[in-house]
């Protein structure tokens, strides 16, 4: 997806509804569940892994053909206006500006996702009724905003309370605390900040907060979407455990998979050696990602005397530093799409990725469908894709820049190590990974009708958004007006 999408329109007012068919809007039909999924994240060519997720969904949702009357399903996200994209008559992606824009903080923050602060979203409000299931995948004002409606529903007597389901999708708190430790860093002036809060100091106490926030939105939600089983576990802890299942990534076989050209594509492109090994990270090139600590380990291969090279795709505030560290033996990429970034996997020889705040690393799977061996820290939730950790992709057990040379150099050196690693990768992927057609089908389709029968509004509001405050109409899937009418 680009920066200007084909297909979106502006909106005003309600005219969302009538436009798209959204709930409340048109002639009766058989009940569609619908369901809003608040992804506030800013969704542009730069987006990382928690909303191409839901673009993946979006893609399998569009497609569905299960049994029964199919699922109507909106994807809010962050816009720089409001806007659509519709995917089918069911299926649309709906950008809201924010309120609050964090994006005057990344200089100082060093992050890259930009997410809306304020407390109350109020065009989200006004929409948000017109779903029976509402969808948390994150805990900022869109979050916040469904839970000052659902609690006002739970006071209320006269109106039908939603479905309510969450899913981990990132691992806030650690984030919080990993920019907060990069902000303090950077501005020497904050330094007062860090002595208030003894026992881990300002990071720590923002880590508690974080997830103090997270854990009352999961305890008001009927059914909760984990990504590891070590998630389940912490979870668990909070709700019931019966209303706790696992929400898995898909892989798009199509589209990556090994290309034995693709190594030629990326050097004529790209200028990257063809002469040498070329090891690959994607995401984030910032204290997050780690990315800081796999430069330093390459330069270590390199003052061992390997000849290596270092490939980084993603934007973040450490590309100045591996570049001055690394000078010619790294490439640094923007963000690529999908298509091309298949090509990027199945060009490299190595793929590594130190993140430890990754709830999943949807990267990895991507990189085993390439045939790509992967380098990950032992004890990561990134090594659940993994179904025999030293025999599809090797782990890291001294986590630091020497313990990643030494493993790296392992695979560097030995190109038979490599090529049975990677064969067993692409096996796993394609015998063990699931489709996102497939996690669509059998992990959120099930958990969103049984978030409405918990609450009994699919068998007594009626039609989809009947029962609702305003808006009581039955549901027409059909658009009414032409997008570029809006």
């Amino acid at each position: 997806m680009g920066d200007s999408l084909s297909g979106r329109s502006e909106l005003s007012g309600l005219s969302l509804a009538e436009a798209y068919g959204l709930p409340g809007a048109g002639r009766a039909h058989e009940p569609v569940p619908s369901v809003a999924v608040l992804v506030e994240l800013l969704r542009n060519g730069a987006s990382g892994g928690h909303v191409k997720c839901w673009e993946h969904f979006a893609e399998a949702a569009a497609q569905y053909s299960g049994p029964g009357p199919g699922i109507d399903l909106t994807v809010y996200v962050l816009g720089e206006r409001e806007s659509v994209e519709p995917l089918s008559p069911r299926v649309r992606f709906v950008g809201l500006r924010p309120v609050l824009s964090t994006a005057a903080l990344m200089p100082a923050v060093g992050g890259v996702d930009i997410v809306d602060l304020a407390p109350f979203h109020p065009r989200l409000a006004r929409l948000l009724p017109r779903h029976d299931v509402w969808h948390l995948t994150h805990t900022f004002a869109f979050a916040s905003t469904a839970a000052l409606l659902v609690r006002r529903a739970d006071r209320a007597t006269t109106s039908v309370r939603p479905g309510v389901v969450g899913s981990l999708h990132t691992d806030v708190p650690a984030l919080a605390s990993v920019y907060l430790k990069q902000m303090l860093g950077r501005n020497p002036g904050l330094a007062w900040m860090d002595g208030r809060f003894p026992g881990g100091g300002a990071p720590a106490a923002v880590a508690w907060l974080a997830r103090r926030r997270r854990d009352r939105l999961i305890r008001m939600c009927d059914r909760v979407l984990v990504a590891s089983p070590d998630d389940r576990t912490e979870i668990t802890a909070l709700t019931d455990p019966g209303r706790v299942s696992q929400l898995r990534r898909g892989i798009d076989r199509e589209r990556f998979r090994p290309d034995p050209w693709a190594r030629g594509a990326l050097a004529r492109a790209h200028g990257v050696p063809v002469d040498r090994p070329l090891i690959l990270f994607v995401g984030r090139v910032d204290a997050s990602k780690r990315a800081l600590l796999l430069a330093e380990s390459v330069d270590r291969m390199r003052r061992q005397g390997h000849a290596v090279h270092l490939l980084m795709v993603g934007p973040g505030t450490d590309r100045g530093r591996v570049a001055d560290l690394l000078g010619p033996d790294v490439t640094l990429l923007a963000p690529q799409p999908q298509e091309w970034l298949a090509r990027v996997y199945a060009g490299c020889d190595v793929f590594a990725f130190p993140s430890r705040t990754e709830t999943v690393g949807n990267v990895v799977a991507e990189a085993m469908a390439c045939r790509l061996p992967v380098v990950l820290p032992a004890g990561a939730r990134t090594t659940q894709w993994l179904a025999g950790p030293g025999r599809d992709g090797l782990v890291v057990r001294h986590d630091d820049a020497e313990g990643w040379a030494q493993v790296l150099t392992e695979l560097v050196t030995r190109p038979e190590l490599r090529r049975v690693v990677g064969e067993r990768a692409v096996a796993t992927a394609r015998h063990r990974h699931p489709t996102w057609a497939q996690v669509f089908a059998d992990d959120l389709v099930p958990v969103w009708r049984e978030a409405l029968r918990l609450r009994g509004s699919y068998e007594t509001a009626g039609p989809v958004g009947a029962g609702r405050a305003h808006a009581a109409e039955p549901h027409d899937v059909t658009p009414r007006a032409p997008y570029g009418a809006l």
